[in-house]
């Protein structure tokens, strides 16, 4: 069976996220203490018990959701041993975790890397200063427009183009607010601000993006051992120097998730597998192709789906 599998980004991380259904087995447990050991913090803990506002910060969340995500791939890989994906990705965060599925990166590597990233995002802006939100039920032209409109003097523009109907868009707060009141007037089903300490994806984050390729010039990245479709451009690249290059631009540019699901079912594969807490990347990859069987791991029955 053609399968790719797709790795879920930060805001899909809750407490007990592994406990229900797989904590127990050794390859999960053996997957988050290494984890713990790479940052020197007890990064399980915290997965499995909290407290929430702790899982919720941006340099625990990133590495945590990775955590989770390399444990099931490798529960996967050991329940579904002839298992070859066809190719992957990951949206935002999750680009890391595809690329270590991949064997592109290490996990402990990747562990760390994702801990600085999201120390970096975090520090980037101070707190309050700016943000992100959802615009739901217009599409991608009309909110670029709405940015455009409504940016005054602050930076304001789409931040991930997550499907059609569902917009994020990113910059300084005052002109989120604006944009909010006029993508009401303009029709939209509804507004959802994001619960992150930063405007994710925009220029507003370049201070972050430079730290990040300083820290990534010191991290061995391998070619993939299957294609890993990445944010910017939609498109996988074999070359270490390209996906580092891209890994880098993501944090200041817009996540491109539509055209990577898109991109993923020009190769004809026959499901797409979540690998990760919730289901966030399911509902995301049905708003492409409403009827194509994506199965979330985190679900009571999707072993045996499988």
């Amino acid at each position: 069976m053609r399968t790719v599998v797709v790795f879920p980004g930060q805001g899909a991380q809750y407490v007990g996220m592994v406990s229900q259904l797989v904590a127990d087995e050794p390859i999960v447990a053996e997957t988050l203490a290494q984890a713990d050991r790479a940052l020197a913090q007890p990064l399980s803990e915290w997965i499995g018990k909290g407290p929430a506002t702790q899982l919720a910060a941006t340099p625990i969340t990133q590495p945590a959701v990775l955590a989770v995500s390399v444990a099931l791939w490798r529960l996967l890989q050991q329940r579904q041993p002839g298992l070859e994906p066809i190719a992957a990705a990951g949206h935002s965060l999750g680009e890391y975790s595809a690329l270590v599925a991949a064997d592109a990166l290490d996990f402990e590597d990747a562990i760390r890397l994702v801990h600085l990233r999201g120390t970096l995002m975090q520090d980037a802006m101070p707190a309050g200063h700016g943000g992100m939100a959802a615009i739901l039920g217009l599409d991608a032209e009309r909110v670029e427009a709405l940015c455009q409109e409504h940016s005054g003097d602050d930076l304001l523009q789409a931040a991930c183009y997550n499907g059609p109907g569902q917009i994020v868009v990113a910059g300084h707060r005052s002109a989120l607010l604006r944009l909010a009141a006029a993508a009401e007037e303009a029709g939209c089903r509804g507004v959802v601000a994001l619960d992150v300490s930063a405007p994710f994806h925009t220029p507003l984050l370049d201070s972050a993006g430079r730290g990040l390729a300083e820290a990534l010039d010191e991290i061995e990245i391998r070619p993939p051992r299957f294609p890993v479709t990445q944010n910017v451009d939609a498109q996988p690249s074999s070359d270490p120097a390209t996906i580092r290059a891209k890994l880098v631009r993501q944090v200041t540019e817009p996540v491109r998730w539509e055209a990577c699901a898109r991109q993923l079912l020009t190769l004809q594969p026959d499901r797409a597998v979540e690998v990760g807490p919730g289901s966030t990347i399911s509902g995301l990859f049905r708003r492409v192709a409403r009827r194509f069987p994506v199965i979330p791991l985190d679900r009571t029955d999707a072993w045996e789906r499988l």
